[in-house]
């Protein structure tokens, strides 16, 4: 275990996760599920289409498979999604955040404002009742059922205010939550139509097969592993009040995600692997941006302990 010392204080821990006041307020018990049948013909037809990859592989598609996993996993679920817009971890430019809200999209995982409003959700009540994906209700709950079903009690519009009033004053990110499904048929015509072009019929199936169904399974089940598995296996660095864990294989395929119980201890840190061998490509991301120029006020791990050695040394300087 770290020190007591780096365990974060209940108002950092808070801010987090903010949730600024006038919103309606959220019950937390009861949770009305209603299920999601958008949602879960989305998830079966993703996994139907994902099943014909044996039979429609292509070199070319798989490369695109392979990067396009990259840009939409890393630059924009861990990155834009989560560290920039859930936890405000680091700023940079509005086309930067833009583009970075546009690849998370791509991942199939919601639109920025739902996927974000949950998460805050998830971290507020982590592993307790409120929580809209713990493991406590079950392992495949947490890992991937709890998405066919609503988490906003039927009120979407207020549970948005509620968890990210911030976000829906956006309109570049309210755009990007509305027409979540019109990208991605956009997208996938797009991607066939090149590849019809290049290639014929054949390769314009392969593509959608594989930079489209597959790319977009593995992206889910590998964000859906940190919800699931990081919460059940692994170590801690940290004491906190939930059952995340640090595990080694979710960090290398969820591009860092799996260092979750560092996360977890400090959320607003834009890094998460907080040992040597902790190694988290999506800051590396992070620091290739901010070498740019394109990031300014990451919060890292040796900002935050700056920022507790000079809290030390008020409090030594107010009690002399």
């Amino acid at each position: 275990m770290l020190t007591p010392a780096l365990s974060p204080s209940v108002e950092e821990f808070e801010s987090s996760v903010t949730v600024r006041s006038g919103a309606k307020t959220q019950p937390r018990i009861p949770e009305v599920y209603h299920i999601q049948w958008g949602a879960t013909a989305w998830l079966v037809a993703l996994h139907l289409g994902a099943l014909a990859a044996p039979w429609t592989f292509s070199w070319s598609g798989l490369f695109l498979c392979v990067l396009i996993h990259w840009i939409n996993g890393s630059l924009g679920i861990c990155l834009g999604y989560h560290r920039l817009l859930t936890h405000t971890g680091l700023e940079v430019p509005g086309w930067v955040k833009y583009t970075l809200t546009f690849f998370g999209v791509l991942a199939g995982e919601g639109g920025p404002i739902s996927w974000t409003a949950n998460h805050r959700k998830h971290h507020a009540y982590s592993d307790q009742p409120g929580d809209p994906h713990s493991p406590h209700e079950g392992p495949w709950w947490a890992h991937m059922f709890w998405l066919a079903f609503s988490t906003d009690n039927g009120d979407f519009d207020g549970f948005a205010k509620h968890w990210v009033p911030d976000l829906v004053k956006d309109k570049g990110l309210m755009f990007f939550e509305r027409f979540f499904l019109p990208i991605h048929i956009a997208f996938g015509a797009a991607l066939a139509g090149i590849g019809y072009l290049i290639g014929g019929q054949s390769l314009a199936i392969s593509w959608l097969v594989w930079a489209v169904c597959l790319r977009m399974v593995a992206v889910l089940h590998v964000t859906w592993f940190v919800n699931s598995a990081s919460h059940i296996w692994g170590y801690k660095n940290y004491e906190t009040r939930d059952d995340s864990r640090n595990l080694w294989w979710v960090a290398i395929v969820a591009y860092g995600e799996g260092w979750h119980n560092n996360h977890h201890a400090l959320p607003r840190l834009a890094q998460h692997g907080h040992k040597w061998w902790e190694f988290d490509i999506t800051f590396q991301a992070i620091r290739f941006l901010r070498a740019l120029g394109l990031a300014t006020n990451v919060i890292d791990l040796a900002s935050y302990q700056e920022k507790l050695r000079k809290r030390a040394e008020r409090s030594a300087s107010e009690a002399a």
